[in-house]
């Protein structure tokens, strides 16, 4: 029988074959996408918050493409209604009953485009779907396909025509991710391949959707030490504690943390975590979850900030068979 602290021979290379495809669209950004298959090997969701133009509607059709699932587009406006979101009952008279029709949300991959400019109302809709992988419509419960992944891109909350987005449904966001502007260089390898053909038109899968949730399986064998856990939830609580703090990192938070660190050592090809698996995490997990005190607000502190803050203040733990590799 394999040891569960087996290392790997060489870096998963199915997973790095997605990466290079996507990168055949989004130009300069590995760490981003690198993170977010960590997100969707994960089973999370992922949210995408930046300003307009920067690519983020790209990068979620080109990794719906990656993996070969089905894939559908919510662009959420002010008068998007529950019911455009996870589908309708509808009488048919030549039967005398009411027949569901699913809405976009009863995909695999779902791309909420823009999601903070819908209501409140329709913002509830997605919870049930993003926790629960079901959607209910008229006192009936539907199942979500496997995987069920919602990729929601977000524009910053200073902007007009923007919501705020409730605590319960950051909370369910695994990552939080944000692309940021390219570099002149890369701006102008992204002008080359635009000038004569859309990249994202010929991407060609490179899994398909049972493939991806095998995938999705074996990362989430990969071993975790007690003691690695153990500095997740002494972070956790600090967090929970800090005084500049409101709101700190829930439970869910812990245990979202402790998966994306089973796909990164996955990605890398480790059959178990080590502590830098985890620390290169802790912000794209759990910052999103965090909220301010007012008077941290107005001093200008980050929730970033804060928990690179508390990384530092709190001792890494040293695994033996780790540093034995």
């Amino acid at each position: 029988m394999q040891s569960k602290t087996r290392a790997f021979d060489q870096p998963q290379p199915l997973v790095e074959r997605m990466i290079m495809n996507v990168e055949k669209v989004i130009v300069g950004k590995r760490d981003t996408i690198e993170k977010a298959f960590i997100a969707m090997l994960s089973g999370g969701h992922l949210l995408l918050e930046d300003v307009p133009g920067v690519g983020k509607t790209m990068l979620v059709r080109a990794l719906a493409r990656t993996i070969g699932c089905e894939f559908k587009r919510i662009q959420c406006t002010p008068d998007l209604l529950p019911t455009d979101v996870t589908g309708v009952s509808v009488y048919n008279a030549k039967s005398g009953e009411f027949e569901f029709r699913p809405g976009p949300l009863m995909t695999p991959i779902v791309l909420a485009d823009e999601c903070n400019r819908t209501s409140p109302k329709t913002q509830a809709a997605f919870l049930e779907a993003m926790e629960e992988k079901r959607v209910t419509v008229d006192g009936v419960s539907y199942e979500l396909p496997k995987p069920f992944l919602l990729l929601a891109t977000q524009n910053p909350v200073d902007y007009e025509g923007t919501y705020l987005l409730p605590e319960a449904q950051m909370d369910r966001f695994l990552m939080k991710l944000t692309l940021g502007y390219p570099t002149p260089e890369q701006e102008v390898q992204m002008l080359d391949r635009l000038q004569d053909r859309q990249p994202l038109e010929h991407l060609k899968p490179v899994i398909v959707q049972d493939e991806f949730v095998q995938l999705q399986k074996e990362a989430s064998l990969v071993h975790v030490d007690e003691t690695l856990k153990e500095f997740i939830v002494r972070v956790a609580l600090a967090t929970r504690e800090h005084p500049d703090l409101y709101l700190g990192v829930s439970p869910r938070g812990s245990f979202a943390l402790l998966r994306a660190a089973q796909s990164a050592a996955y990605i890398r090809g480790r059959s178990f975590v080590v502590p830098d698996d985890i620390k290169q995490l802790f912000v794209p997990v759990w910052s999103h979850r965090l909220i301010l005190t007012s008077e941290a607000k107005v001093l200008g502190k980050s929730a970033e900030v804060l928990l690179n803050g508390l990384l530092a203040s709190i001792q890494t733990p040293v695994l033996r068979y780790a540093s034995s590799k």
